[in-house]
């Protein structure tokens, strides 16, 4: 019975060995293996949820089974006719097996080499179309950020085990609580444990190939941003407490994460094509995730974690129906509603506003329902975000007073779902450290300022100075092109005069005078 209890975790990742091994055998055979194993695997990761409820590892083993169910139907669908489908079948597949042994596997060792291996596998996908030159390029710089991210992670295993002599995620996180100061070589290990996880989550100023990785199959889009990139915030979560022992690996969390989060969303607002605009919402989530755990909040990490997942796997998979929905809400008549627009008092007043609801609603939920007390910095946080959702409740002539109910309702929903996930999981907030506080304030008080002052059209006298600048990320992806080229060149397929056809057409233009 115990032996039953310990394989049931990975029965997920064996029924998708099996059926990347049935498509690898017969090429009839793809597409009703993957569907069989990808079932299957959804039931394995159920039961053990049920078996099993407490802990991270559940709930992501049954995300990520969910998912790839999901996209898995779809792929067949979207592929119908494609040559290659079989070998999209067997990456598809081994590469869901990999990504579900990062989420059970209790040793560092194993948990390094399945993300690699997801990381190959994921390669496979994003160069489905192999003659297509951009989708070559950009899988290229993916390959080479990927790799020196492995070499961290192997670095860090080296230190950890001359430090400690065990690998067992387990016994590293008793260690770390243990030991205080950390020793150099566990310290080291944990800075590049972080420096690993933001190269992994496309962070500044490597995060061009998550961008431009636009030439793959929208279903594989999906499966990056859904279920893949955001690898590196479970594997935070999971060493926790080592992370939380080492400020300089904190501290790199929360500046790189911040400032790609502010970043990214500020870039995001000036694209126009649908994909690269879900690419840059998706660079934006990772840093708030990175964020997140640097400032010790892995309870809101986890529940980052599964909404942005299932919100961006919808994305990806019904980004094609958006220019049917524009074109319809252009043709139906005008209801004669209010501008979307707010004044630059309204915006300023909201931020306030919220940060009382949402604050005064985390109380509430913690004296009267007995839910964990949310900490200060997660309340801002989320007031900044629900903020914006005022702005265009009611007329931006009379007061604020009717973007209150979107603010409680907001507010209520994220406390309610914090509290269900985390009542039995066992993920929980740790003590922050007061600096990282204060500039993650400063950081998304810029921000809120910065959306407030484009969406009220304060900022047009400035907006043809920094548009340029926003728009291209503040060229901090060309360096690294450039590097990546000049250090180990890739021999792309010719670029012809019909390259700027398909959804990567807004990032294609500068790689061609990159390469």
């Amino acid at each position: 019975m115990v032996l039953l209890f310990e394989l049931i975790p990975w029965m997920p990742a064996g029924m998708y060995v099996i059926g990347a091994s049935i498509a690898a055998g017969s090429s009839s055979k793809g597409w009703p293996a993957a569907a069989v194993a990808t079932r299957g695997a959804l039931g394995a990761a159920v039961l053990g949820l049920l078996l099993v409820p407490h802990g991270a590892a559940p709930i992501v083993t049954v995300l990520i089974a969910f998912l790839g169910w999901i996209i898995g139907d779809f792929s067949r669908r979207y592929l119908g006719g494609e040559p290659g489908q079989r070998r999209y079948t067997i990456a598809f597949l081994a590469t869901l097996a990999a990504v579900s042994v990062v989420v059970v596997s209790a040793n560092f060792a194993l948990i390094v080499c399945a993300w690699a291996a997801s990381s190959a596998g994921l390669h496979h996908l994003l160069t489905f179309y192999r003659e297509r030159p951009a989708a070559i390029i950009v899988a290229h710089k993916k390959f080479l950020a990927s790799r020196l991210a492995e070499t961290l992670l192997i670095i860090a295993s080296v230190l950890l085990y001359r430090q400690w002599g065990t690998l067992d995620v387990a016994a590293i996180s008793v260690h770390a609580q243990r030991t205080t100061p950390l020793p150099w070589m566990a310290d080291t290990a944990a800075v590049l444990i972080a420096a690993a996880v933001l190269l992994k989550a496309a962070q500044l100023p490597l995060h061009g190939w998550l961008i431009q990785v636009m030439e793959a199959p929208t279903p594989v889009s999906a499966l990056l941003h859904a279920g893949i990139v955001n690898l590196g915030g479970y594997v935070l979560i999971r060493l926790a407490p080592l992370i939380e022992a080492a400020p300089a690996a904190r501290t790199l969390l929360v500046v790189v994460g911040s400032l790609t989060a502010a970043l990214a969303g500020l870039v995001m607002l000036t694209r126009v094509t649908i994909k690269v605009r879900l690419a840059w919402s998706t660079c934006s989530q990772m840093g708030f995730m990175a964020m997140e755990c640097g400032l010790g909040l892995y309870d809101l990490a986890l529940l980052h974690l599964v909404a942005h997942a299932l919100y961006k796997a919808h994305a990806f998979l019904t980004a094609g129906e958006t220019v049917s929905d524009c074109r319809a809400r252009r043709l139906a008549p005008s209801t004669g509603g209010t501008s979307a627009q707010p004044s630059w008092y309204r915006a300023m007043i909201s931020l306030p506003v919220a940060w009382g609801i949402t604050t005064g609603s985390a109380a509430l939920w913690h004296r009267i329902l007995g839910a964990p007390m949310v900490p200060a910095t997660a309340t801002s946080l989320l007031a900044c975000g629900l903020a914006t959702l005022s702005w265009n409740s009611g007329s931006r002539t009379r007061a604020n007073w009717t973007g209150i109910p979107v603010l409680v309702a907001g507010a209520q929903m994220y406390l309610g779902w914090h509290w269900l996930l985390t009542a039995g999981v066992g993920v929980a907030s740790l003590p922050s450290m007061p600096a990282l506080d204060v500039w993650v304030g400063l950081v998304f008080i810029a921000l809120y300022a910065a959306q407030a002052g484009v969406a009220s059209n304060r900022c047009e006298s400035h907006a043809p100075r920094l548009y340029d600048w926003i728009y291209a990320g503040l060229y901090l992806d060309e360096w690294f092109t450039r590097l990546t080229f000049r250090i180990w060149p890739v021999r792309a397929p010719a670029i012809g005069d019909d390259a700027g056809a398909g959804a990567g057409a807004e990032e294609r233009g500068r790689l061609r005078s990159q390469t």
